[in-house]
């Protein structure tokens, strides 16, 4: 069977009930099933559901971003950083390509205490989806694992980076 590019619509929301992104008023978000452009516990879903399709769908964390991880809590000499004020909370983008979001956890004279977990990781998320698309995939779409359209929302609930 063929890899499908699924296009949808999503709100998604923690378990508190707080929209955490959407792309209502916008693109739906399209991916390349089997790529990686989309948390697994999310695709497995989608891939189950027909064109026009509404569903709530709740993943749990460790189907989403994973659990927390203690390892990637650690702290860093201070003078590794630029000379602005850096705060609690703050997050910006490092490591390869700064695909990776690191927030800022704890700051003292000497050092900074950084968090590698993704923002989302130990959440379980809720989606109301609603499918608008679905065909074969193109091989020029295979190839580069595209067909992935982060929309201007950025892509980051379902993007898997």
């Amino acid at each position: 069977m063929n890899k499908q590019v699924i296009s949808f619509h999503y709100t998604l929301t923690d378990p508190d009930g707080k929209t955490l992104d959407s792309s209502a008023g916008g693109e739906p978000l399209s991916f390349v099933e089997g790529t990686g452009h989309i948390i697994p516990g999310l695709e497995t879903h989608l891939s189950a559901m027909a064109v026009g399709d509404k569903k709530r769908v709740t993943v749990a964390a460790k189907e989403a971003y994973g659990e927390r991880d203690a390892a990637r809590v650690m702290e860093v000499p201070r003078d590794k950083f630029p000379a602005q004020e850096i705060k609690v909370g703050d997050q910006f983008r490092a490591g390869a390509a700064e695909a990776m979001v690191v927030t800022v956890t704890k700051v003292s004279l000497s050092h900074v205490t950084i968090d590698t977990n993704h923002p989302l990781a130990g959440v379980d998320l809720t989606f109301d989806v609603e499918l608008v698309a679905k065909r074969d995939a193109k091989p020029e779409e295979l190839e580069c694992c595209h067909g992935a359209h982060h929309d201007e929302h950025g892509g980051g609930c379902c993007g898997g980076h």
